[in-house]
Formats: structure tokens, C-alpha cells, sequence
């Protein structure tokens, strides 16, 4: 079959064909009289094996070097393609995230649109105080775009960054809620974590229903972090997570004044109470615990375990109740 008939029945062009047969991919088989190329048919299954390759993304040098390979597999060539398609669409995901950070300053003049250029540069950097700088820079009345600082805040390891950019957050407005909420269905915990402590520092119910959600977190750090947040909102649903923070030792402090504050609700307090007065057979160091997180309890119920924790066999949980009861003021 001559090279006109080929590039008509093929669809690749009788230029691109001399061009395949000068980097030697595909060299027609024979040659007529008048000197004029003769493909067969094993030529034109070759020709459509480039065509195949090339449509896939590979150059012509790639292509040659997949088809002169003996051991050549499509399966590590397809592999190779993927992972390669992937990291240009992150390149072009982060580029468009940072177009569209750009566009939402563009109101504010060349001033909003330089502010954003700097932050993105400075947040680039593998300083974090260049990074923590970047975010705290005088910005001249230009709002931050919220969804470029919750992206941020997801991602960034440092802690002092990260509160840097928890502050920019709060103060930027906007749809930042909807870009650390994210944050909190990774498989990531760490991500997930930090996605906690960034909706912690933002008002509003939808943000205190996030951190409802993520008390049955599977990772003990996250639950805890937002049972934290939560109980201070109000929220009673942390009340299990609290308990067992104070059982557990785990930031229990914290966890005992966030119950005590939760405890001014009445009903909220006998469901506290009780839940405390479980653990009451636990070891010493659990009992000392409870005897500490008790002194934070409003009422005579309170009042009531802590003297029965004075009576304890252990004399130093004795020593400890009977010191918190006596501190008590008179309910």
C-alpha cells in the first residue's frame, strides 16, 4: 500500500509518515520501481501502535524506546502515565487555586492582588517564620481570601504557622468554614486535627454542628480536641468524650473545667454526675481524677462524692477529697 493510500486510511499524514520513517518508528517495508514507499500490513499495525501510544501522551523519542523494548509491558508504561497525569493535574489544581485567590482580590485593586502574591510566595516557603510573616504582614485593609487561608491551615505542620493562620482565618470572613470542614472527612487524622483546631476559632452553629460531627472521630486526638471546642459552644453530645479525658488523664484539666461549665444546665449536671460516680471504683490515679474534676461541679451532689472519696482507702485520694471538699464554697 503506497504512502497516499496509507495516510488516507490511517488519518496520520504522509508528512507525518516520512517523519515516523526518518526517526526510523516505522519503516515501510518495501520500496516500488519508481522508488516510492510501500507499507505492508505488519507497517500499518505498527503505525497505529505509535498513533496509540502517542495519544496517551508519550512523545515520539518515548514512543520509540516502548517499542524497541523487548521486556517493554503496557501495564508499567500505563502505571508510569497515570502518576505522571496526576502530579500535572495537582501542578494545575494548585494553579487555579491560586488564579481564583487572585480574581477574589481583584476588587481591591492592585493593592488586594499584590497582598495575595505575596501571601502565596511567603506561604511557599521551607522557612516557617518566612511563612508565619507572609500571614501576619500589614495588609493595608485587603482581606485575606478565606479559602486560600483554610487550604493553608489544612496543610501546614508548623504550630506557630498554624496559628498564625488560624487568626487570619477567624478574621477573613467569607466561605472558610466550607474549606477546613473538608478537612474533617480526610483520611488524614492529622489533617483532621488541624481542621478541628481551625473550626474551633470560628463562630456560628455550623461550625459548632462540624465539631458535634467529629466526636465520633476515630482518632482519640481529634475527639478529644473537639470535645473541647464543642463543650465550651454547649454542646452536651461531648459529655462521654469529657469523662473519659478526665478517666483516661488526657488533657483532663481542661476537660474537667469544660464539664463544670456544662454542669450549670440542671439536667446536663445529674447526666455528668452520674457518669463520674461510675468511675468511682476505678485505680488511685483515675479516683484522684475525678476527685479533681468533682471540685469543679456546681451543687451538693458534687459535695457528696468528694466525702465519699475523704473516705477512701487510699489515703492520698482521701487527703485530696477532703481538701477540695473543705475548699468548696457553700452551695
Amino acid at each position: 500500500m503506497l504512502i497516499g493510500e496509507v495516510a488516507r486510511r490511517s488519518g496520520v499524514s504522509s508528512r507525518m509518515l516520512r517523519h515516523y520513517d526518518s526517526l526510523g518508528l516505522v519503516r515501510p517495508t518495501g520500496r516500488t520501481v519508481g522508488g516510492y514507499r510501500e507499507y505492508s500490513e505488519a507497517d500499518i499495525r505498527r503505525i497505529f501502535h505509535v498513533e496509540g501510544l502517542r495519544s496517551l501522551g508519550l512523545s515520539l523519542r518515548q514512543v520509540g524506546r516502548a517499542l524497541a523494548d523487548p521486556a517493554f509491558t503496557p501495564s508499567t508504561l500505563v502505571g508510569d502515565l497515570i502518576r505522571r497525569t496526576e502530579e500535572r493535574l495537582k501542578r494545575e489544581r494548585e494553579l487555579l487555586d491560586r488564579l481564583r485567590a487572585i480574581d477574589a482580590s481583584a476588587s481591591f485593586g492592585w493593592e488586594g492582588v499584590l497582598r495575595v502574591i505575596e501571601l502565596l510566595h511567603g506561604l511557599d516557603s521551607p522557612s516557617p517564620a518566612s511563612r508565619q510573616q507572609a500571614v501576619l504582614a500589614p495588609a493595608d485593609d485587603v482581606p485575606l481570601p478565606a479559602e486560600l487561608l483554610a487550604k493553608a491551615v489544612l496543610a501546614e505542620r508548623d504550630p506557630f504557622v498554624a496559628g498564625a493562620l488560624r487568626w487570619a482565618l477567624a478574621r477573613a470572613g467569607g466561605d472558610g468554614l466550607a474549606g477546613v470542614a473538608a478537612g474533617i472527612r480526610s483520611a488524614d487524622a492529622d489533617v483532621r486535627r488541624r481542621a478541628v483546631l481551625a473550626i474551633a476559632s470560628l463562630p456560628g452553629d455550623e461550625a459548632t454542628e462540624v465539631l458535634t460531627a467529629a466526636l465520633d472521630d476515630p482518632d482519640p486526638d481529634v475527639r478529644t480536641r473537639a470535645a473541647l471546642a464543642a463543650g465550651n459552644r454547649g454542646v452536651t453530645a461531648a459529655v462521654p468524650v469529657l469523662v473519659g479525658m478526665v478517666v483516661e488523664g488526657t488533657n483532663d484539666v481542661e476537660a474537667s473545667e469544660v464539664l463544670g461549665t456544662l454542669s450549670l444546665d440542671p439536667g446536663c449536671g445529674e447526666r455528668i454526675l452520674a457518669a463520674l460516680a461510675a468511675e468511682l471504683t476505678a485505680d488511685t490515679a483515675v479516683r484522684i481524677r475525678l476527685a479533681q474534676a468533682l471540685a469543679e461541679l456546681p451543687g451538693p451532689g458534687p459535695r457528696d462524692l468528694l466525702r465519699r472519696l475523704a473516705a477512701d482507702d487510699d489515703p492520698t485520694v482521701a487527703l485530696i477529697a477532703t481538701a477540695l471538699a473543705d475548699a468548696r464554697p457553700a452551695d
